[in-house]
């Protein structure tokens, strides 16, 4: 039986080495058939490595650039090109370019086209000299609501290039930042062109509104709070051309919180208050944002002594034409509080009225005023 096994693989070794000692016939392969660009599935664009990022800088009328070209001696550029009125830029060979709308980098890919027609391959580069300055728009809860121009304190002596524009958008991420230390207009700074917040401004819930082309709209909600209580700059993020900045109201107001925020660079430096009737010095007294009713009658010199009643009207005119009136005691040792101590807003008036003795005593004084008068008379005949 073995003896068969062993004989019949022999005979299969055989006839495989038969097989190998004679060629195989083979047919040449037909190269595989490339795609046709038509045939390409619909919906899946060749990526790009270079992606517009919306909240990049871009470029409009009254920018001043710096451009660059690499390895053409025969192509003189001037120092500095200003972007004109309807968005383009004057150059040497390509003549106008428009550049209104584009980031650093898709204006240096624009040019490096532009000069293609005379240029082989050329490199060039685009700098901001001088940021144009922006118009942005404050709302809400400012002291002076409105549309502000701000400008930046980005000079020629720290161009921003295309790898080193410094620029926060509405992500909050910071996409580089130059040398010397220039800034883009912040969010606080806007808040400041127009007055600074009012003591019932929501700082947790600011929105910006970015225009982004063909009717729409990015928005975002900063708080800056945390920025002023952390130091988390990305909420202080920086603003463009046409942003609107939407200060809320706030629902509640933390006392603890309301003192930190008045000491801010995006309060007023101070409010006016009416301090009149029994004071030292009565009259308008200037004092910061959140101050309290105490602080604020020991600005006018405190009280007359012996003349005021311990008690004070408090007289708010509200945004929508209303008047709230309080009646409130007063002692010097209650601290910040709403209800015995409460801050004052921007034109408040507090009244601090005579007391009892006070009144009876220019009420008697009122009457024999014309008698004292007679009777000095009569001591002079005497």
């Amino acid at each position: 039986m073995m003896k068969g096994i062993n004989r019949s693989i022999t005979g299969f070794s055989l006839l495989v080495l038969v097989g190998a000692s004679y060629p195989v016939p083979t047919t040449a392969q037909t190269p595989l058939a490339q795609p046709n660009p038509s045939q390409q599935e619909v919906g899946s664009p060749k990526p790009n490595n270079v992606e517009k990022e919306e909240s990049a800088y871009t470029l409009g009328a009254g920018d001043v650039l710096k451009i660059d070209s690499y390895d053409t001696p025969e192509l003189v550029l001037e120092a500095r090109y200003p972007v004109l009125p309807d968005g383009s830029i004057n150059l040497p060979w390509v003549k106008s370019v428009d550049v209104k709308g584009l980031t650093l980098r898709e204006a240096s890919e624009r040019l490096e086209a532009k000069y293609g027609a005379y240029i082989n391959e050329p490199r060039v580069t685009v700098s901001l000299i001088a940021a144009r300055t922006l118009k942005v728009g404050v709302i809400g809860e400012v002291t002076r609501p409105g549309s502000y121009i701000i400008t930046s304190n980005l000079v020629s002596s720290a161009a921003v290039s295309t790898t080193n524009a410094a620029q926060t958008g509405l992500n909050g991420q910071q996409q580089g930042g130059n040398e010397s230390g220039s800034q883009w207009p912040t969010v606080s700074k806007a808040i400041q062109a127009a007055g600074g917040i009012t003591e019932q401004a929501d700082i947790r819930q600011i929105q910006i509104r970015r225009p982004q082309g063909a009717g729409r709209e990015e928005t975002r909600t900063i708080d800056l709070w945390k920025f002023l209580s952390a130091g988390d700059l990305t909420q202080d993020i920086q603003v463009r051309d046409g942003d609107t900045l939407v200060i809320p109201k706030a629902t509640q107001i933390d006392t603890t919180e309301a003192l930190q925020i008045a000491n801010s660079n995006f309060s007023p430096d101070a409010i006016r208050v009416n301090v009149v009737g029994e004071v030292t010095t009565p009259g308008a007294v200037a004092v910061k944002p959140n101050t309290t009713l105490n602080q604020a009658i020991l600005a006018a010199g405190g009280f007359r002594n012996g003349r005021a009643r311990k008690d004070v009207e408090l007289i708010r005119l509200n945004p929508n034409g209303t008047v709230d009136r309080r009646t409130i005691a007063i002692d010097f040792s209650k601290k910040l509080d709403e209800k015995d101590n409460p801050p004052l807003r921007n034109n408040d008036v507090v009244v601090v009225n005579r007391n009892g003795i006070a009144k009876i005593g220019d009420t008697v004084g009122t009457v024999l005023g014309p008698l004292g008068g007679v009777l000095g008379l009569f001591t002079i005949f005497r």
